[in-house]
Formats: C-alpha cells, sequence, structure tokens
C-alpha cells in the first residue's frame, strides 16, 4: 500500500506546476521574466521585449506578450527624484539614447554602449531597473576613482537605486540594455 501512495504523491508533484518567483521584488516594483500570456495585472505594468520595444500596461490589463520579456509592475509607492547637486548632468537622456515610452510612471530609454568610449559622469535621480539583452562587460566608475567592472548576458536584470554618480565603460563584448527610469 505505501509503495503506490507513494508512486501517486510523486506523479502528483510532478504534474504540479512550480510557483512562479520574481526576477526582483521589492517596495517599488515586482519584475518577472516570463515567456507566456500574462493575465490581467494588480498594477500599472510596463512591458519590455527582449526585441527591445516597451509598452505601458494600465492595472487591471492583460499585456500583450509574444516571446520573451520582462513585465514590470509598478507599485504604488512614488518616490520622488532626488535634487541632483552633483554637478555633473542626468543619467537621461545621454548621447546615443532613444526614448521609448514616456508617461507619469515611468520614462524608458534604450541604449548601446560603445566599446572603450566611456559615457559622461552623470546622476541617476531616479530608481531604474535594467534588461541587459547582450553579454559583455561593464566598468562603473565613481567620481573617486573606484571601479567595478560586471558581466552581463542577455536577460539579466538589475534594479538600481537612485542617488548614484558613475561613468560606465564597455570593456568587454558588446552590451545594449533597456533601461526603465521610475518616477
Amino acid at each position: 500500500m505505501f509503495p503506490i501512495l507513494f508512486l501517486c504523491f510523486l506523479l502528483f508533484q510532478s504534474g504540479s506546476p512550480a510557483t512562479a518567483k520574481p526576477a526582483i521584488d521589492n517596495d517599488r516594483v515586482t519584475v518577472w521574466d516570463v515567456n507566456v500570456s500574462v493575465t490581467a495585472q494588480p498594477f500599472d505594468a510596463v512591458v519590455i521585449s527582449f526585441s527591445g520595444s516597451a509598452t505601458f500596461v494600465p492595472k487591471g490589463n492583460s499585456p500583450k506578450t509574444a516571446g520573451r520579456a520582462i513585465v514590470i509592475d509598478l507599485k504604488d509607492h512614488a518616490v520622488p527624484p532626488i535634487a541632483n547637486t552633483s554637478g555633473y548632468p542626468l543619467a537621461f537622456p545621454r548621447p546615443g539614447s532613444k526614448k521609448l515610452l514616456e508617461n507619469e510612471r515611468v520614462t524608458v530609454w534604450d541604449f548601446a554602449w560603445t566599446p572603450d568610449m566611456p559615457t559622461a559622469m552623470h546622476f541617476h535621480d531616479k530608481d531604474v531597473v535594467v534588461l541587459f539583452l547582450e553579454e559583455g562587460d561593464l566598468k562603473s566608475t565613481t567620481p573617486d576613482g573606484q571601479s567595478v567592472v560586471t558581466a552581463y548576458t542577455p536577460g539579466t536584470i538589475r534594479f538600481n537605486a537612485r542617488n548614484r554618480t558613475h561613468f560606465e565603460t564597455l570593456v568587454r563584448g558588446k552590451q545594449h540594455a533597456i533601461i526603465t527610469e521610475l518616477k
């Protein structure tokens, strides 16, 4: 009797869907990496496709997804931008960036780094969600000269908090990202 019950348990477990876990979950956003259609969202959301498009989806609506995408649920926890007293320009707009979407909740930017060409030193006044689309290493350097190199692969998702000053240099490979600034 026990082996039959154990076998039934194993079959039931293998047939149960896994609970989806968000890629990022904090007080500002919940970010889902999806490859299927998505049900109606409890929050306003931004859908970023891996082909580089961005769509705003008001809460209660189902985003249209085709292929792999991230869904950024925008929680009702607005944080105003930090005043820029750094003396450096804001992170966006920056030369070479393309604005994909802007509304009262977000601004979404498309940006590709050029190898060994540093961006200008800049200040991030807003929190951002970044979807990296290629394989490449970025070196981030702060005004005091401290540097860190981070390797990114296609599909890497990061949440970066506001109040940062740095410049970036692509030191290996290629890198292209869709950056969602939170208002």
